[in-house]
């Protein structure tokens, strides 16, 4: 032909193409449209068309931890909540029937502390208010943020039971919870004890450990003297015991000063001093001699003399001067001995070796004082100020009403220096008990509380698992919970082994009451102080049932109910009383107690009245799951544990989940000081609500998770990667599905192989509640397996092939990953797996009412795993990886712009051999040709050291470009069809080809 004929144009084959056609977009927007799929789910019945259709199957029920109906979620609260779904999900398509009522604890003082603040601001006196008024409004404010809650929780895509949550407010459970505290007082562990309790001046209650957290504080620290008044021998007359505080406001409450008889203690003479020191030239100190350097110190004491040591037995005879006796002013308050006990809790890591001893305000304190029949004092008020009458500092707040350090600390210590008592005072920075709703700092006061006895032995019947609450709790731990991380049991044994009485009693007005009566004018310790009546205890929870826990109130101000009101108000009362004891017991003999319950043990009723009472509950009362925050060993677990050993006998749970605290991107806990948080509802606005629940299955939720913003930009970038892997799956399964081949060919079966290995680890993993472990596999496979090897390599005969077995059996493949994919995810990911799902089905009368949620994870047949062709295939696959290898440089330096102008020779060990040549394996390294041989390999051939014996020498492909399938081979041009090769000719004469 003449070199300036001009040929004619080849024809442009895209159409004849098999390119992939799907409606399912590259872009998620899930923002936008996942609440289109959670109104399908509402419209399908969704949750209640599983509890259905899962009728016989083995129940599987994760209880709800409730949240507090207060505020907006915070980034926990997702992370728990999409945690719990994942569980209940995922055992539903194992083939339980896994049922989840969510709920919300309603009571207790953050909601009463809410009103409060809204009576401060309109000037309004809470105390001026009927009780049953009050308690309204805290009901209305609880119903709000509950169903603010509610649709937040939705939003995330939290399958359950929505429109029958339960709420620890509802009339029923405040009956339940009525009822099962009214066992305590039927078994016998229940009694009111004067001890020192956490007290929280500023809310004006006692708290339970659960509600205090720790802040590090600058406190008070003073050395002080207290002369010894009696004993010993001659030379101790004139000296006296120093001890060390942080608490200077509890000196006043002082009734002792503890030693510990295994440490050594000596008697000092001060024999130099700084200038302006409160210690003295020649005064004698009685020190631990491991303390005396450290404390002479503080005092600013240059040198000192060790006269003597004084054995235990001498300070164990010694009486002390309280260092008050004797001050104007003082009106012989502190005119009394002070006694030297023994006491194991006294060590020498801190102090002086001597500790001052107030058993009206520390637990270790209360304990010695019982063993040694210390009086108790009750110089502090329920505000946190000392009792008006009390001389020299009547009426000073210790803690001010807006959680400051009130003047008693202050006026103490000047009262010590007065007084001759102060050897010295500085500053301490250490961590000190605050409460975790006002953030105000705590005391340790002593007050008439209701406790449960957790070391009585129950005669209740139900002695299988202890005798006491806390033998039945450590029996639970050990025998009868499975614990996930295995370290939650030793925390929470840790706490059980160690654990007083339980305080249930609150001085508040929103809650389950302490439905007792007591009888009139008799001691807490005579056997008919407490009403024990199956009659009356009936009656209550009935009316409970019927009317509420209001039904308790009289409907007068709140200090009304202690004290004497006017005849009105007295008449209210008894009217009150009466409905509960007329024609039962002489209501005039009894009085009515208002303290509230515990807000913990509200919650930790639950079991009773969801899994006990509600018919998706469980037959023996018992959840296969608690899933909260490590802070819950000390929270819901720990109380939810001890409510159920004094009413079942033994744990509500048998397995207990936890998960760590979500901090920011730094590490750093969040804090909206800081700006720092991350909002759930922001996340679902700026990114949807999957790649919030993806980030979670990517984290290690055994440890603190963090998250931020670029955190989450690479879990959206892990999304894409999925999303663009199902989106090609559905474009290649977008003209029907082929039927099941007769035979596959080994790539197929090979895929089908890590199909089966996968569900079996899968399901194991999701067993385990290990969505990391299960998001990994999965995305491991859609990456490296599907798009990086498999969707790559077959995507040429996607495209290009006709009707032939290798596309029918690649497409058959796809339809059984897809079917895998989707209901594997769909726990983690359910918006798009829905979507996806959709896409393929949805078409049909069928799925349009049906769902992925509906269906269980696939069966995998077992013939499927093949473990002598993986092992084949990952040595095809070595050697692939080699050639991928060999052709990088090639692209690099611009002798290729694609694999398909590579035909590569590969030099492999003999037993390699014959396994390349019967896999296709250039079209497997996605090149026009290529040669595999045995023989030796030239100096300077391409190796990769990982895969010993494998190596490749690049050569260009042969031939022209075919114009449909861009391989280059030497026959195209050769056919009928211009520009094209064999394969392509083949697919272009088919019937459906181009004729």
């Amino acid at each position: 032909m003449a070199p300036d004929t001009v040929q004619p144009p080849l024809p442009d084959y895209k159409d004849s193409l098999n390119l992939p056609r799907t409606e399912f977009p590259m872009r998620a927007n899930l923002p936008g449209r996942e609440p289109q799929w959670l109104a399908r789910w509402d419209a399908l019945g969704v949750y209640a068309r599983l509890r259905a259709s899962a009728s016989g199957r083995t129940p599987f029920v994760l209880h709800d931890g409730p949240p507090y109906a207060n505020g907006h979620l915070h980034i926990g609260h997702g992370l728990n909540k999409i945690l719990k779904d994942m569980v209940v999900r995922s055992r539903q398509m194992m083939g339980h029937d896994s049922r989840y009522v969510p709920g919300w604890d309603c009571h207790g003082l953050p909601i009463e502390w809410k009103i409060e603040e809204q009576y401060r601001a309109r000037g309004l006196d809470k105390d001026a208010v009927p009780v049953v008024d009050f308690r309204r409004e805290c009901r209305r404010f609880a119903e709000h943020w509950v169903s603010v809650q509610r649709e937040e929780f939705r939003r995330l895509g939290i399958t359950g039971a929505w429109d029958a949550p339960y709420l620890t407010m509802d009339f029923h459970a405040e009956a339940v919870i009525a009822g099962e505290f009214l066992k305590f007082l039927m078994n016998g562990s229940l009694y009111q004890g004067s001890k020192p309790v956490l007290w929280s001046p500023v809310e004006k209650t006692a708290l339970a450990e659960a509600e205090v957290e720790y802040h590090e504080v600058t406190s008070h620290q003073i050395w002080v003297r207290f002369a010894v008044a009696a004993g010993g021998a001659a030379d101790l007359a004139g000296a006296a015991v120093v001890i060390w505080t942080t608490t200077p406001w509890t000196i006043p409450s002082n009734r002792a000063v503890a030693f510990n008889p295994a440490l050594a203690y000596g008697l000092f003479e001060v024999e130099a001093a700084a200038e302006g020191a409160a210690a003295r030239p020649g005064e004698r100190i009685l020190l631990a001699l491991d303390r005396a350097e450290d404390s002479c110190n503080a005092a600013h004491v240059s040198r000192r003399r060790l006269l003597r040591e004084v054995p235990a037995e001498e300070l164990a005879a010694l009486a002390l001067a309280h260092p008050f006796r004797g001050l104007p002013g003082s009106h012989g308050e502190w005119d009394f001995d002070v006694p030297m006990l023994p006491g194991e809790h006294v060590t020498a890591d801190a102090g002086t070796g001597f500790v001052h001893t107030a058993p009206s305000h520390g637990d270790e304190d209360y304990q010695l004082g019982l063993r040694h029949g210390l009086p108790m004092t009750h110089n502090v008020l329920e505000d946190g100020r000392y009792r008006l009458d009390l001389p020299l500092f009547g009426g000073q707040a210790i803690i001010t009403p807006e959680g400051q350090e009130g003047p008693a600390n202050v006026s103490v210590i000047k009262a010590l220096h007065a007084a001759g008592a102060l050897f010295a005072k500085g500053r301490l920075r250490h961590s000190y008990p605050h409460s975790w709703r006002s953030k105000a700092p705590l005391i340790y006061r002593n007050t008439p509380q209701w406790f449960v006895a957790i070391d009585k032995p129950l005669d209740d019947g139900l002695c299988q698992h202890g005798a006491t609450i806390r033998e039945r709790a450590l029996r639970s731990i050990d025998e009868l919970v499975q614990w996930i991380p295995p370290s939650g049991r030793n925390r929470l044994r840790a706490m059980m082994e160690m654990r007083p009485d339980w305080v249930l009693s609150r001085q508040r007005a929103w809650g389950v009451p302490l439905t007792l009566f007591v009888r009139r004018g008799a001691r807490p310790d005579s056997p008919d102080f407490l009403l024990r009546d199956p009659r009356v205890n009936a009656r209550i929870v009935e009316i409970f049932e019927r009317e509420g826990a209001d039904a308790w109130y009289p409907n007068v101000p709140l200090p009304v109910l202690t004290r004497e009101g006017t005849p009105e108000q007295e008449a209210e009362k008894a009217r009150v009383k009466a409905r509960f004891l007329e024609g039962l017991v002489n209501p005039d003999e009894w009085d009515q107690v208002f303290d509230i319950l515990d807000v913990w043990f509200d919650s930790g009723s639950t079991h009773a009245f969801v899994l006990r009472d509600r018919p998706d509950g469980t037959p023996d009362g018992i959840a296969d799951l608690y899933l909260e925050g490590t802070d819950q060993h000390r929270g819901w677990f720990h109380s939810s544990l001890l409510q159920a050993c004094g009413t079942i006998g033994r744990a509500p749970y048998r397995g207990v989940l936890t998960h760590g605290f979500t901090l920011d991107e730094r590490g750093m806990k969040m804090s909206k000081s800081l700006g720092n948080t991350v909002a759930p509802g922001q996340v679902t606005k700026d990114y949807g609500a999957d790649i919030l629940r993806l980030w979670v299955a990517q984290s290690d939720y055994t440890a603190d998770l963090r998250i931020g913003p670029e955190i989450l930009k690479g879990t959206a970038d892990s999304y894409r990667r999925l999303r663009n892997t199902l989106r090609f799956i559905l474009g290649s399964l977008g003209d029907g599905e082929a039927e099941e081949p007769a035979t596959l060919p080994e790539l197929e079966r090979w895929v089908l192989h890590r199909l089966a290995e996968i569900d079996a680890d899968l399901r194991r993993d999701y067993e385990a509640y290990d969505f990391q472990g299960v998001f990994r596999a999965v995305f491991e496979f859609a990456t490296s397996d599907l798009s990086a090897f498999y969707l790559d390599v077959r995507k040429d005969a996607l495209y290009c092939d006709g009707d032939t077995p290798r596309r029918r059996a690649t497409r058959w493949v796809l339809a059984r990953i897809f079917e895998r994919l989707t209901a594997w995810l769909a726990p983690i990911l359910p918006f798009t797996m829905e979507e996806a799902w959709l896409e393929r089905h949805g078409k049909s009368p069928e799925g349009a009412e049906g769902s992925i949620h509906l269906l269980d994870f696939p069966p995998t047949p077992a013939a499927w795993r093949d473990d002598a062709l993986a092992a084949r295939w990952e040595r095809i696959r070595a050697a692939r990886r080699v050639v991928t290898g060999a052709l990088e440089p090639q692209r690099t330096a611009k002798v290729i712009g694609a694999s398909l102008e590579a035909a590569p020779v590969v030099h492999v060990p003999d037993d390699l051999l014959p396994l390349l040549e019967g896999a296709d394996f250039a079209d497997l390294c996605i090149t026009s040709a290529i040669t595999v041989t045995a023989d030796p390999a030239p100096e300077g051939a391409f190796r990769l050291p990982d895969v010993p014996g494998v190596a490749v020498v690049f050569a260009l492909a042969e031939g022209d470009k075919c114009q449909r399938c861009w391989k280059i081979l030497p026959d195209v041009g050769t056919h009928a069809h211009p520009g094209v090769c064999a394969r392509c000719e083949a697919a272009l004469t088919e019937p459906d080809g181009e004729q």
